[in-house]
């Protein structure tokens, strides 16, 4: 059984079809996305990305690497924030130990995995110019930005285009600019899976963009790379960041009393998430009410938690639920509490655990065996085990001193 969810949970390189398809048709041409930017697209993230090929003669060591460190030589503002990134760490351990095993027993699998988490074909064992290194930094400059040692990139911040100068006299023969690098569309060829993909209960196991393209966000022209990237910064932070889940919410937590019993209501508006929240199986949210008393101590047996995700069998064979918050939408939790003493007060507080099912799903991993990742994989489930953190708590008094 251990395959199965492998694949799945590492095989992001399910790529959404050509716009061409008749799986997508014409739902995929909305407003703000020209049929030339979606042939581009079509073009740039065909997968397996093909060699970069012989460099240019003039270009000089740095224009010929492929490596992040050479391309932070003329953009360090945009190096320092990708070593900040997830993106920077996609063939991190947990990735990396499950495919010491995997490339072994099963290359094909193995190389889905890569066509996101590493997708230059450079990052490859399977060609002569592979770079074990360049395939440890994950999912580097070049791999959206380079092919065929051609760079590509978006319109300059005024909108233009055009380059001025010959191309030649300008460093790795200049850029070629398109407003797709602005768009959703780019973000989903490793953000959504394809119309026929995994899926639990009709829903795909990733569907990021299809959440988007459903929302206010999309109707109203909010990219990705709005929330993701804002003022171009490389750091695409998401459910693993504290500041960024909490300036997407808004949760409030309001007391009644009528009579002995006290009722709470925590609510939590996604105001500025342009999907579900969380989006993916992987995290979950806790939200926790319990009383506390004059000493400050939670009373035994009052404590109660709700949660907010997807959550799914450990071998994806099942949903088990889904409580996720839709773009715009919000959650209400009540509790209800005897007020049987003074001193009382009630605690509500949310919790995210980004790696939530992680945390089982690599102790399933070690139980089963990993081989020569084993290492590897017990340093991923430490960090997942460490990654929660609290975006609200507040006390709300029950009774009068």
């Amino acid at each position: 059984m251990m395959k199965p969810y492998w694949v799945i949970l590492l095989g992001l390189g399910l790529l959404l079809p050509p716009a061409s398809d008749p799986a997508v048709g014409q739902a995929q041409r909305r407003p703000g996305i020209s049929p030339a930017e979606r042939d581009f697209l079509d073009r740039h993230w065909r997968r397996p990305i093909p060699p970069q090929g012989a460099p240019p003669q003039r270009f000089s060591p740095v224009e010929r690497s492929l490596a992040p460190q050479s391309c932070g030589t003329c953009h360090p503002a945009q190096f320092a924030d990708w070593k900040t990134s997830l993106h920077s760490k996609s063939m991190g351990p947990g990735v990396a130990g499950q495919l010491v095993e995997m490339v072994k027993t099963d290359p094909e699998d193995a190389r889905a995995c890569l066509n996101c988490h590493a997708p230059l074909a450079e990052q490859t064992s399977q060609i002569p110019a592979f770079d074990a290194s360049l395939q440890a930094q994950g999912l580097v400059c070049a791999a959206c930005h380079v092919r065929g040692h051609q760079r590509f990139g978006p319109p300059r911040r005024e909108g233009s285009m055009a380059t001025a100068a010959p191309r030649q006299s300008l460093p790795h023969n200049g850029v070629t600019r398109t407003r797709a690098f602005l768009q959703s569309e780019f973000c989903a060829s490793c953000h959504q899976f394809q119309p026929d993909g995994f899926a639990l209960n009709g829903t795909l196991l990733e569907n990021t963009y299809e959440e988007w393209r459903a929302s206010s966000f999309a109707a109203r022209g909010v990219q990705c790379q709005d929330c993701h990237m804002p003022g171009r910064r490389h750091l695409w932070r998401g459910i693993h960041d504290p500041e960024t889940v909490r300036g997407a919410l808004r949760i409030t937590l309001d007391a009644d009393r009528p009579g002995d019993e006290a009722v709470l209501t925590l609510t939590i508006a996604s105001v500025g998430v342009g999907h579900h929240f969380p989006t993916y199986v992987t995290p979950l949210v806790i939200v926790r009410g319990e009383l506390i008393d004059r000493a400050g101590r939670p009373v035994p047996g009052s404590a109660e938690e709700r949660m907010i995700g997807r959550q799914v069998a450990l071998d994806l064979s099942r949903q088990i639920a889904d409580t996720r918050i839709p773009a715009g939408g919000q959650a209400r939790f009540v509790f209800r509490r005897r007020v049987d003493r003074t001193g009382l007060r009630f605690r509500g507080t949310v919790t995210v655990r980004p790696d939530a099912f992680y945390v089982d799903f690599f102790e399933s991993l070690l139980a089963a065996g990993v081989g020569a990742g084993t290492a590897q994989i017990r340093e991923a489930q430490r960090a997942a085990r460490g990654s929660a953190f609290v975006i609200f708590e507040r006390d709300v008094p029950l009774t009068r001193e």
